[in-house]
């Protein structure tokens, strides 16, 4: 079996392949990775030697190449998306056409040669800001941000595909991911990364923002579970489990890093800034079996140990991005 993947040279993509490349099962599949390179994405992340592994340069809009690959390929994950909520607000044309525009060229691809599943990887940001109780899948969808306007976009547009052409589209909607490989513009790598440099970390208005995060390994489980057992036409909220406040998340790294409060810099609000992200992933859990399996307590120092012991992976990331905004 073929599996074409998109995005998998950044942080989420890379694990979820690296999760499946360890698999020697007589059918773990073949894997075309297709990732354009940005900022965001590094062939680091990838063991490029690996004999089921083929890796292709290319943006998911270039509607030849995409079709070349979709020729070839089963099953499809789509992770590849400008995520970042600051640049987004700073700018939102890239998020509409790669989010948008790139999603609608996968999925033309996958209809003219009858591939599927189709998995279309998203965020709960869709959903707007909760003050109280947890997202089902059915919640209406009121996104805040140019990037999670982008990626509701996208979602619909895939859903469409599946009630128009009968494509076996899915769809998942993860919380706040962490863990290694992360890139360090990130809230939780960036503040590792500062705090070991000996550097203040910033912290949006009063810190009482709230996140339910995921260990990213949990979230290429949920995943996976939607692209083998899930249903055609369907959304799957994936959550972490452990809601915490910003101020909350800030404690905990200071303390994992061996530094105290006074290396906080409290920074102006982000424009439009969601108060609280919470799913229900009772759906996931219920038809497909799935549980978070990573202690977030565990799960965070060994992130903080990841980033300590691997400088040479994301000193060169930190150094790009400040020469970007030089």
């Amino acid at each position: 079996m073929n599996l074409l993947v998109t995005g998998a040279a950044g942080f989420i993509g890379s694990q979820y392949v690296r999760r499946l490349l360890a698999s020697e099962a007589s059918d773990a599949p073949r894997i075309t990775v297709l990732d354009k390179l940005t900022y965001a994405g590094t062939l680091d992340n990838l063991e490029l030697d690996h004999p089921r592994l083929e890796f292709v340069q290319g943006d998911i809009r270039d509607a030849e190449l995409v079709d070349k690959l979709m020729a070839d390929a089963d099953q499809v994950v789509h992770f590849a998306a400008e995520s970042h909520v600051d640049r987004s607000i700073a700018g939102a044309t890239d998020f509409v056409m790669t989010n948008v525009v790139g999603t609608q060229t996968l999925l033309d691809a996958a209809l003219r040669h009858g591939t599927g599943p189709f998995v279309h990887v998203s965020t709960d940001e869709v959903y707007g800001s909760i003050e109280h109780g947890s997202w089902p899948e059915s919640h209406p969808l009121q996104p805040n941000s140019p990037y999670s306007a982008s990626k509701a976009s996208s979602d619909l547009l895939a859903l469409a595909y599946h009630r128009t052409h009968g494509m076996d589209v899915r769809v998942t909607r993860c919380s706040n991911n962490y863990g290694h490989h992360q890139f360090p513009e990130k809230v939780i790598p960036l503040f590792i990364s500062n705090l070991l440099d000996g550097l203040k970390v910033p912290l949006y208005g009063d810190g009482r923002n709230v996140r339910d995060w995921l260990h990213v390994d949990d979230h290429c489980q949920g995943v996976d579970l939607v692209r083998t057992k899930g249903r055609a036409g369907e959304v799957y909220n994936i959550g972490g489990g452990t809601e915490l406040s910003n101020k909350e998340l800030t404690g905990l790294l200071l303390e994992a890093s061996g530094a105290d409060w006074d290396m906080v810099e409290y920074v102006e609000d982000r424009k439009g800034h969601d108060l609280r992200y919470s799913v229900d992933w009772t759906k996931i859990h219920t038809e497909l079996g799935y549980q978070p399996r990573h202690d977030f307590a565990t799960g965070l120092a060994e992130t903080v140990a990841w980033y300590r012991e691997n400088r040479s992976w994301w000193e060169p990331l930190k150094r790009r991005v400040a020469q970007e905004h030089a």
